[in-house]
C-alpha cells in the first residue's frame, strides 16, 4: 500500500554509506523513493548535472518529465514537457554541454525525428530543433544516440529499428541543431539493423564507436575521424556455441589499468511473441549470458570473456547495462533485465572477468531505462519500466549488503478511511487487501485487524495489515505488482490517510 504515500521512506533501513562509494564489491540495492510520472510508461532515463543540480530525465510515450535528484535519493518533479507529434516513445536519450549550451538529444521512436531541447539552470526544457527523417539518413523509429567530442566539434550518431536500417552521424551546432555528415545503410556484413546499444572508446588519440545489432545479432566497430565521418573496423557475429549474441541490446564499455572493454548483452529472440517483428526467426538459444570483448590497438573487437546465466544470477532478458562504480583494478556494473525483471550486479577485474555480486528483483520489466548516478559520494540507480500501469520512477541506493538469513521482512500498513466512506466501501477494501495474498504468492503471510486501543494515541486510524515477506525481493515484486497497483486505485478514493513501516524479525 506504500503508493498511498510516495514520499515514504522505509524507517527501518538507517545505516552510513560514508567510503563506500570506494569499495561497493560487497552492494545490493535499495530502493529509496518512486514517483508518478505523467506519461504513459518510462522507457527511456537519462541525467545531467548543472552546478549542483542533479536532474533526471524521464522519456516515455508523449512527453518527458523532469525531476530532481538530492543526496538521499529522493525524487522531486520539475516539469513535463510534450513531444513532437505527442509520439514516441523517447527510446533514446543523451544530455550533454555543446560549447556552453545545455542540451536534451531525444530519438522520437514512433515520430521518426530526433528533437533537442535547451536544458534551463533549473531543468526545464525548451524544444530549439527538430530534424525529420529522410530516405538517406535512417532515423526512423529511432532508438539509441551517443554523442562523441572530437577535438573542437561534437557529433551525434543515431542508430534504429526502420526497414531500411543504418547508422548515421551529425555535427551538433552550437545552437543544438543537427548537421547530416554520413549514413552508412545496412548490409550482410556489419551490425547496424536495430541498434539498441552504442559506447565509444579514445585509442591514441583516435575515436571507436561500437554499435549491437539487435535484429541481425552481432556488435560492429567504427572509426570516427575528426570531420565526424566514419568506416566499419570489424564485426564480431552470432554463432550456436560460445557467442551470445542473438538480439543484442544493451553496451557500455570501461577501462581498466590499460585494457579497454566493451561489455554487451542481449535480449534474445525467444523471448518476443508478436509475429513478424523478428526479421530472421532462424535463430537458436542456447542460454543469456554478457559478453566482455577487448578492444586492441587498432579499435577492433576481440572476444573475451562471457558470463553465462546461471539459477544464482538474472540476466533472461538484458535491456541495459549501466556502470555503478569504477577504479584501475576493477568495475561493478548493473544489468537491467526486461525477462527476469531484476537489476544484477556484476564485478569486472581488470583481466576482463565477469563475477557475480548480487541482483534486486525489482517486481517491474527493466525496458531501456536505467541509469547509473554518483551523487555526493553516494551511488544511485534510477529504473523504470514500459509497464503502463505502473507509471512509476524508482530511484535506488548502492549500499553494503546485510546479512538477513534467518530474518524475515514485516511490511505494515496502517489506514484512516475517509469520514464519508460507507460501511460497505471499508468493507470491499479489507477484503481486496486481504485477498492479496491469493494473487501474490510472494506474500509469506497477511494478517489484519480493527484498532482497539483505548489510550487515545491511534490518531484516527482504524485498520492495520501486517504483511510478511521472507525478504526484500518478495516485497518489490509485491509493491509493482499489478494486483497491488490496481488494488491502490480501487481504494485510493475512500484512504484518508496511510502509514507504513518496515522492519526485520528473527
Amino acid at each position: 500500500m506504500s503508493f498511498l504515500k510516495q514520499t515514504f521512506l522505509p524507517l527501518f533501513f538507517i545505516l552510513s554509506t560514508l567510503g563506500f562509494a570506494q569499495n561497493i564489491e560487497n552492494a545490493s540495492l535499495f530502493r529509496k523513493d518512486f514517483k508518478a510520472i505523467s506519461g504513459k510508461n518510462t522507457v527511456s532515463i537519462t541525467s545531467y548535472k548543472i552546478d549542483e543540480s542533479q536532474f533526471v530525465f524521464a522519456g516515455g510515450v508523449g512527453n518527458i518529465d523532469v525531476y530532481k535528484l538530492n543526496s538521499k535519493g529522493t525524487l522531486t518533479a520539475i516539469s513535463n514537457h510534450s513531444m513532437y507529434m505527442e509520439k514516441g516513445p523517447a527510446r533514446g536519450i543523451v544530455a550533454d554541454n555543446i560549447e556552453g549550451n545545455d542540451f536534451l538529444f531525444v530519438a522520437n521512436k514512433h515520430g521518426n525525428v530526433i528533437e533537442t531541447f535547451s536544458i534551463a539552470k533549473d531543468g526545464k526544457l525548451k524544444q530549439v530543433a527538430l530534424l525529420e527523417d529522410t530516405d538517406e539518413m535512417h532515423l526512423g523509429t529511432a532508438i539509441t544516440l551517443q554523442v562523441t567530442h572530437i577535438k573542437n566539434n561534437a557529433y551525434l550518431f543515431v542508430g534504429g529499428l526502420e526497414e531500411t536500417p543504418g547508422l548515421s552521424s551529425f555535427k551538433i551546432e552550437k545552437n543544438g541543431k543537427l548537421t547530416h555528415i554520413q549514413s552508412m545503410k545496412d548490409d550482410e556484413n556489419i551490425h547496424t539493423d536495430g541498434i539498441i546499444g552504442m559506447f565509444t572508446h579514445t585509442i591514441k588519440g583516435r575515436t571507436y564507436l561500437y554499435t549491437s545489432g539487435f535484429q541481425d545479432n552481432g556488435v560492429s566497430s567504427f572509426r570516427i575521424y575528426n570531420n565526424g565521418t566514419f568506416k566499419n573496423v570489424n564485426n564480431i557475429h552470432d554463432n550456436t556455441t560460445d557467442r551470445y549474441l542473438t538480439g543484442a541490446y544493451p553496451v557500455t564499455g570501461v577501462t581498466l589499468k590499460k585494457n579497454k572493454y566493451v561489455i554487451v548483452g542481449h535480449r534474445h529472440h525467444k523471448y518476443y511473441k508478436r509475429g513478424g517483428f523478428i526479421k530472421n526467426p532462424d535463430f537458436t538459444y542456447h542460454g543469456d549470458a554478457v559478453s566482455v570483448f577487448k578492444i586492441n590497438s587498432r579499435g577492433k573487437l576481440i572476444p573475451h570473456h562471457t558470463f553465462k546465466d546461471t539459477d544464482n544470477t538474472k540476466l533472461k532478458g538484458q535491456t541495459r547495462i549501466e556502470v555503478i562504480s569504477q577504479n584501475e583494478n576493477s568495475a561493478i556494473i548493473a544489468v537491467g533485465t526486461r525477462d527476469d525483471a531484476s537489476i544484477q550486479l556484476l564485478k569486472l577485474n581488470s583481466e576482463g572477468i565477469l563475477s557475480p555480486v548480487n541482483y534486486l528483483e525489482t517486481g517491474y520489466s527493466i525496458y531501456y531505462g536505467l541509469e547509473s548516478i554518483s551523487f555526493e559520494g553516494k551511488q544511485f540507480l534510477i529504473a523504470g519500466s514500459n509497464r503502463f500501469d505502473m507509471n512509476k520512477i524508482v530511484s535506488y541506493q548502492v549500499v553494503p549488503t546485510i546479512d538477513r538469513e534467518d530474518k524475515k521482512l514485516k511490511h505494515i500498513v496502517t489506514l484512516k478511511y475517509k469520514a464519508e466512506a460507507s460501511k460497505e466501501q471499508v468493507a470491499a477494501a479489507v477484503k481486496a487487501f486481504y485477498n492479496l495474498k491469493n494473487s501474490i504468492p510472494e506474500i509469506a503471510d497477511l494478517e489484519w485487524g480493527t484498532n482497539d486501543s483505548t489510550e487515545g494515541h491511534s490518531k484516527g486510524f482504524t485498520h492495520s495489515f501486517t504483511l510478511t515477506f521472507k525478504n526484500e525481493h518478495a516485497r518489490e515484486i509485491y509493491l509493482f505488482h499489478t494486483e497491488h497497483i490496481k488494488l491502490v486505485k480501487q481504494i485510493g478514493p475512500i484512504i484518508d490517510d496511510v502509514f507504513v513501516f518496515d522492519y526485520w524479525s528473527e
